[in-house]
């Protein structure tokens, strides 16, 4: 099933990826005035804006100025507005400061990229191999902005006491709950994870290594809101016995009572979303949860978290692709049960929170320049998410693919699968 999310990755040439790539983001923004792409709600998250820039920045800076002779930048003020995180690019504007950007506008931003799309789009037939490599990078790396985009406009207009919605749709049409939870025997033994070399994979996929898993089982979908609700029913933000003790310090220090985003209306559960206020839907993965959430449901369950290689194993086989995944602008949100594998939803809907620490793999090397600096420089202090979300562009994750948060954030659409041992 690995081979669908390739061919799905190859089903267009280079030109039409990124084309389509970087529609998309326009799309996404479509519906913002200039204030809606400003606005920063917090130091995590970034204004809509921002990312557009940013992403722009990354194929002016690492494509046209290093492999296209005679470049000249577009504006020589956007590389210190516009880098994120790249040391070997020098001095960048303060992340906790991008909401201050009021200037550029919106509408100079789209220009920009405009700018940008037509010189690369015109250079692309002549650039070497290496400079098409990081052309297939910048649309991976858009495309992860894309979700950020997304989960942080979320995040900006939940803060609006209004309670806008950016997109507007029907919601919540009833569909039945989903069986009670089962349980799948995962693989026991020696397991191949990481990426296996075949398409494109970002560095801390690699290198492909063995790893041995004892006998355990994988719960056949996720954790449901109404399963939620009974966690909370039963005192689980009050219960410091189920909480790891970095997360009951989070619990009382912010006032957890609820995943993400919920709040209580005349006795009911709503959620904020970007189609708005509405009613929190039982048979939905729950989502907006933090690693501390997640791993102290578990233990109120009498489970714990899955491993990443005992995630990437059973999912290996699956079909990448499948689920509840972005595929043009529009409201996202994470649907009920509707899967045909088992375990189903290991793709779409929600991140998975797992056990394992973002770490590098035996072997690992981070590549060399400002490239280098993608993932390597974050590997301490975050766990592991595997699958894909509403969010994630379809075809743009895999069962190697690593995403990692820290363990008290949970502004993106981040769930859970339990696991046991067997």
């Amino acid at each position: 099933m690995a081979a669908r999310a390739q061919e799905l990755a190859e089903a267009y040439p280079l030109e039409t990826a990124f084309q389509r790539t970087r529609d998309l983001s326009i799309d996404i923004a479509a519906p913002l005035s200039d204030a809606d792409a400003t606005i920063q709600p917090y130091p995590d998250a970034s204004p809509a804006k921002w990312h557009l820039a940013h992403t722009t920045w990354f194929f002016e800076t690492f494509v046209l100025r290093d492999h296209v002779t005679g470049h000249q930048p577009y504006d020589p003020h956007y590389a210190f507005l516009f880098n994120s995180y790249y040391e070997a690019e020098g001095a960048r504007h303060a992340r906790d400061r991008r909401g201050m950007l009021a200037r550029p506008s919106l509408d100079e931003i789209k220009a920009w990229r405009a700018v940008v799309d037509a010189q690369l789009l015109a250079a692309l037939p002549s650039l070497a191999p290496a400079a098409q490599e990081l052309i297939r990078l910048g649309i991976n790396h858009e495309q992860q902005h894309q979700e950020l985009m997304l989960t942080d406009l979320l995040a900006s207009f939940a803060a609006n006491p209004l309670d806008p919605a950016v997109w507007d749709q029907p919601r919540n049409i009833p569909v039945p709950m989903p069986a009670p939870l089962g349980w799948m025997e995962g693989h026991e033994g020696l397991v191949e994870i990481g990426h296996d070399g075949d398409g494109f994979a970002f560095d801390a996929e690699g290198p492909r290594h063995r790893v041995y898993l004892a006998p355990h089982a994988l719960a056949d979908r996720p954790i449901t809101n109404a399963e939620w609700q009974g966690f909370i029913a039963d005192g689980g933000y009050r219960r410091p016995d189920l909480w790891l003790s970095d997360g009951w310090a989070w619990v009382k220090r912010e006032g957890v009572t609820a995943p993400l985003y919920w709040r209580m209306v005349e006795g009911r559960w709503f959620a904020f979303a970007l189609d708005g206020l509405h009613p929190v839907h039982p048979a939905a993965p729950v989502t907006h949860i933090s690693y501390y959430e997640a791993d102290a449901y578990a233990r109120w369950a009498g489970a714990r978290l899955p491993t990443e290689a005992e995630w990437e194993s059973a999912a290996a086989a699956l079909d990448p692709t499948a689920g509840t995944q972005l595929d043009r602008a529009g409201p996202v949100r994470p649907r009920a049960a509707h899967w045909s594998n088992s375990p189903g939803q290991m793709f779409g809907d929600v991140w998975q929170w797992t056990a394992s620490a973002f770490l590098p793999y035996p072997g690992f090397s981070p590549a060399a320049g400002a490239v280098g600096e993608y993932n390597g420089k974050f590997m301490s202090g975050q766990a592991v998410l595997k699958g894909a979300s509403c969010a994630t562009p379809r075809g743009h994750s895999r069962a190697s693919y690593r995403n990692f948060f820290y363990p008290w954030q949970r502004w993106q659409f981040t769930g859970m699968r339990l696991a046991k041992d067997l």
